[in-house]
């Protein structure tokens, strides 16, 4: 798969465009030192919780098996702007603090179930969010509004495990060296995306 249509598949998915999306295409990174706060080790293995409740290990692998809570830290330090690393990191806070509104527990604390409701009441709220966003971003050409942390977590979710070994090879269908171009294959219900 490439870059853009994976890109414009998680545009579809999240509902606005990639976050960072443009420094993805360009191919160029920017230093790791832009800003904002360090990722600390709790912080990995909390958006590794997140990732996992969103893409769940099943008969396949799910987003833990990806380490896409690392694979997050990375592009949020080398991709994000300082404002939208500082929406990211903030967000983690507003998404625990979220948590124990609802639960009376930090996210870590509560049960899958419980995880699973949270993020779909977030996701609604980020929908929502991205709505207003794009009218407002459309009418005003000068200030644009910044995006939803959820919504950057998700991105970087979907972003992470289709990129991931596993999630390249064993949930999309891979062809390590391709052979000859067959535009006219017979689909099967339940057939894989081809990675």
């Amino acid at each position: 798969m490439e870059r853009r249509e994976l890109l414009k598949m998680i545009a579809v998915l999240t509902g606005t465009a990639m976050i960072g999306g443009d420094l993805l295409l360009s191919g160029c990174g920017q230093s790791p030192t832009i800003g904002g706060t360090a990722f600390s080790t709790d912080d990995i293995r909390f958006l590794d919780e997140v990732a996992e409740t969103i893409l769940p290990k099943t008969k396949t692998p799910g987003a833990k098996d990806a380490a896409v809570g690392q694979f997050m830290t990375v592009m949020v330090n080398d991709t994000y702007t300082k404002d939208d690393q500082k929406i990211f990191h903030e967000g983690i806070g507003k998404l625990n603090d979220a948590s124990k509104e609802q639960y009376k527990k930090a996210f870590l604390d509560i049960t899958p179930e419980q995880r699973h409701e949270l993020l779909n009441k977030l996701n609604k709220e980020a929908i929502e969010y991205n709505e207003k966003k794009s009218k407002a971003d459309k009418e005003s050409k000068d200030k644009k509004m910044p995006a939803h942390y959820f919504t950057m977590m998700k991105q970087l979710t979907i972003l992470g495990f289709f990129t991931s070994e596993p999630g390249a090879t064993q949930v999309l269908r891979h062809v390590a060296v391709p052979g000859k171009y067959d535009g006219c294959l017979d689909y099967k219900k339940g057939d894989r995306a081809w990675g």
